[in-house]
């Protein structure tokens, strides 16, 4: 499969807001636009962004469409979904990849967006970004300067080293793969699924209000999926924010550290909480105990 890397991210470009997942909150949503209108970009939304079923936005065929169009339609240079919720592993074996394929351009997202960018990367090779969304994260109430600088010096950069905002090292080395991953609780719902990378891979990891064990049951279900267990040469814990016992949570990363014997760390700031980095998705890394070194 060859890596596809998208144009990089220009002051003036088009960005289009899309829900591929939960239904949105329409005043949030325009607030997020004008913010990001006032940086100087522009705005395209997607013809169903504010529909609603259940607690998606709009039905799967309706989210499909403005996936697809924002892809096809020349004048988006970049796509930010509005949130994450549910609903995207409703619409992964049903998406027309060879669209983004011969349309690539950033896609970022994270929490249930996680699916979408493990399920382009494995049909095109299209570099997406794990970072911030419309809805929680570009609110000129709650903007959070280290996630938007991040984010766009991330997507308008070619190489990238990351640091730990608090060095945790659990199992020490070092190891090189292409990052994959996201939000736990998401990337677990697609085992079963031709999902996980065929070559080497660095699996980072996220979640939130997930009690220690759920966590060492979605790990569990991981390591017993053979591609994922082969091929993981290491591994970078985010935030597990609202776990219960920090300490059960500490046991359990030594331990599938040491049974996988790959190298482990923690202390970065990829979580849902409004202080977030932005992750180049599918991109060629090197990590050790000082940084993540990443070329995309």
């Amino acid at each position: 499969m060859n890596i596809i890397k998208p144009k990089k991210l220009q002051k003036g470009d088009t960005i289009g807001i899309i829900a591929p997942s939960g239904n949105v909150y329409e005043e949030k949503i325009y607030k997020g636009k004008s913010y990001l209108e006032n940086l100087g970009y522009k705005i395209i939304l997607g013809n169903n962004l504010f529909n609603k079923d259940r607690y998606m936005a709009g039905n799967d065929n309706q989210r499909i469409e403005d996936l697809e169009q924002a892809f096809k339609n020349p004048a988006i240079d970049a796509i930010i979904c509005a949130r994450g919720g549910y609903g995207a592993i409703r619409i992964i074996n049903k998406i027309n990849y060879e669209i983004i394929k011969k349309n690539p351009k950033i896609f970022c997202g994270y929490s249930d967006i996680s699916a979408l960018s493990a399920a382009i990367y494995k049909n095109t090779g299209l570099i997406t970004f794990s970072g911030p969304m419309i809805q929680p994260d570009f609110q000129p109430d709650r903007i959070n300067d280290f996630t938007i600088s991040n984010f766009f010096n991330t997507t308008s950069s070619n190489t990238k080293v990351i640091t730990p905002e608090i060095k945790e090292v659990i199992k020490n080395g070092e190891a090189k793969g292409v990052l994959f991953g996201g939000n736990l609780a998401t990337i677990t719902s697609l085992c079963g699924s031709d999902i996980f990378p065929d070559k080497d891979f660095i699996f980072f990891a996220e979640d939130l209000n997930e009690p220690s064990y759920k966590i060492d049951r979605c790990f569990r279900q991981l390591i017993n999926t053979k591609t994922f267990r082969q091929n993981v040469k290491g591994l970078i814990l985010g935030e597990f924010l609202d776990c219960e016992n920090p300490k059960y949570l500490k046991e359990l990363f030594e331990e599938i550290s040491n049974e996988l014997n790959i190298p482990t760390f923690g202390g970065y700031n990829i979580s849902h909480s409004n202080k977030k980095l932005t992750i180049p998705y599918g991109a060629e890394a090197i990590i050790n105990e000082k940084q993540i070194i990443i070329d995309y």
